[in-house]
């Protein structure tokens, strides 16, 4: 029965990177400000429970990686606010998570460490390059090592859906590994739980040069919900250098996998900030919401739906 269905159905598993894939393209991710200097701008900080939306002088701005996608704000305000759709939402640095960019405005916060602080382009292609140099001997055989620091489980979702038949992570030459002794790259998740920050430390330090860091999600990236607090360093970065910052909650397999490439120097059309200079964030396609319907299953082909992104 089985060998029938397979050849009913035949090859299920995307091609993307090298191809496009329409699911891939139709991923709902973090928050977009599509009406930068809106009405009333002044309340709109209010309608985010991590405090994502920022708001001076008219003008807004949003910092992904705080977004826990909730949906407070697009369906508050639907003229302002609207769900970026693709796999393109990683970045090299963390000010590129704040959408659009206004950070450099005066009287917008910043991000700890560099209120108000603009990068120039020429910061960003250095720090483009500079991932790069490190990153040239990782090719075609790249193992990943994953330390949960105090994730509630659905990134974990994610990560596991990239070796399932659909995505395929093999067919890139990338595999996970027991030992960060035998990883390239550590893909870290969670909030950052203090009770793992020295385990955190450990798995990095045991990893061969060159390696990579890749914040996994918005809990890794900003702290979530839950920081900043007693029991988390409100992110990851407190105990690791990150050289990758994927929003979303969760991010989609597509979003991770997007981050992977852009790590590798694999991902040709990115800019040097981490985004997809062909494919620019855009309104994802239906009503806005977490209530919003899901998008039907896809037709037979090289796509399929998250393992977990439903369950947020």
């Amino acid at each position: 029965m089985w060998v029938l269905r397979g050849l009913r159905n035949g090859v299920l598993t995307t091609r993307w990177p090298a191809r496009p894939d329409q699911y891939a393209q139709d991923s709902r991710g973090p928050a977009v400000v599509a009406a930068r200097q809106p009405a009333n701008a002044d309340r709109l900080p209010g309608l985010c429970p991590t405090g994502a939306i920022a708001a001076a002088g008219g003008s807004v701005s949003l910092d992904q990686g705080r977004c826990i996608q909730c949906g407070r704000c697009v369906r508050a305000r639907p003229e302002v606010f609207a769900w970026s759709a693709g796999p393109a939402s990683a970045a090299l640095i963390r000010p590129g998570l704040i959408v659009p960019d206004l950070a450099g405005l005066p009287g917008l916060p910043g991000l700890p460490g560099r209120p108000g602080r603009p990068e120039s382009p020429e910061s960003l292609a250095a720090v483009s390059e500079q991932l790069r140099a490190r990153t040239r001997a990782l090719r075609r055989s790249v193992h990943l090592r994953h330390v949960d620091a105090g994730s509630d489980g659905t990134e974990e979702w994610e990560i596991l859906a990239l070796l399932n038949p659909v995505y395929d992570v093999h067919r890139l030459g990338i595999f996970l590994t027991a030992s960060p002794r035998h990883a390239d790259v550590l893909l870290v998740t969670g909030a950052g739980a203090r009770g793992m920050t020295e385990p955190l430390r450990r798995a990095y330090e045991a990893m061969p040069h060159p390696k990579i860091v890749i914040a996994v999600g918005t809990d890794a990236v900003g702290g979530g919900l839950i920081s900043p607090s007693y029991a988390t360093t409100a992110g990851v970065a407190a105990t690791v250098p990150v050289d990758v910052w994927v929003p979303g909650s969760p991010p989609t397999p597509f979003a991770i996998l997007y981050a992977l490439l852009l790590a590798l120097g694999r991902l040709p059309g990115a800019d040097p900030a981490g985004r997809d200079a062909a494919a620019p964030a855009r309104p994802a396609p239906g009503p806005p919401g977490p209530d919003a319907a899901a998008p039907g299953p896809p037709p037979p082909g090289p796509s399929a739906p998250s393992a977990a992104g439903a369950q947020r």
